[in-house]
């Protein structure tokens, strides 16, 4: 078992951006959002406790678990004041950390957050955790998009070779037990997410089907929506120039 986790790094720019992917994902998630942010700002993407480089971490599989991991490695690499960006699982992950050490955090940009209602597509996810190849993983990531929308084969094939890693499908099958339980989800109270002083952006498909858009009604005041017409739960592969932006609008609103 290893305590540290595994991480893509990128750039070297005075901003400290960190990235956090969702359930059954991996730094490569960032492929085209990891390269864009780093010509201005140093970029790290991690591998969450139980997934790709971080598969033996111990304890994995609870959002607090993953945060509080994130959390001690930040401060292993010196990174004492980050701007947080988190996907799915990724941003419960990401709002826990801003909630424990609110301090250490400029800004927050959630991608389709995990926690923001108790609704999730666990049949989904179980079906994604199982996929055995390339084919069946590329037609469920296809299924957690729009309609209609095609997966790019690069993410697919990225994807795969971590599910390739010996032990990751049996990982991924117990994670999905902890994180849903007949299709209900663990939630962070609305008066929580209200007293975070911090700049918040959140970002959802109007059309995901894993975590449904309705989770973006009665946001507190201090949460700034970005509803993206017709997207579905993989918005860093179907909104890129989306989640940039407001990416960017997190690193200037958060930033002296």
């Amino acid at each position: 078992m290893s305590d540290r986790l595994g991480a893509r790094v990128m750039g070297n720019g005075g901003h400290t951006v960190v990235l956090l992917h969702g359930f059954g994902g991996s730094h490569s998630t960032w492929t085209d959002i990891q390269p864009a942010l780093a010509r201005d700002a140093t970029v790290i993407a991690y591998d969450l406790p139980g997934h790709g480089r971080s598969l033996d971490y111990p304890g994995a599989g609870p959002a607090t678990v993953a945060a509080k991991a994130v959390a001690a490695d930040l401060t292993a690499r010196g990174r004492e004041r980050v701007h947080l960006v988190g996907h799915s699982m990724g941003g419960a992950v990401a709002t826990l950390i801003a909630m424990r050490s609110p301090e250490r955090v400029a800004s927050l940009t959630l991608l389709a957050p995990g926690g923001f209602g108790p609704q999730i597509n666990g049949e989904l996810l179980k079906r994604y955790a199982n996929a055995r190849d390339a084919g069946a993983l590329g037609q469920i990531m296809d299924e957690m998009s729009a309609p209609g929308f095609s997966t790019p084969p690069k993410y697919v094939l990225g994807l795969a070779a971590v599910r390739g890693v010996p032990g990751q499908r049996d990982r991924l099958d117990t994670f999905h037990g902890v994180i849903q339980k007949d299709g209900v989800q663990g939630e962070i109270p609305r008066e929580a997410l209200g007293k975070l002083a911090l700049p918040v952006n959140l970002v959802w498909g109007t059309a995901d089907p894993v975590l449904p858009f309705s989770q973006t009604g009665n946001l507190p005041d201090n949460i700034r929506l970005t509803a993206i017409d017709g997207a579905g739960h993989m918005l860093t592969v179907e909104a890129k120039s989306a989640v940039l932006a407001a990416i960017r609008a997190s690193l200037a609103a958060g930033s002296p």
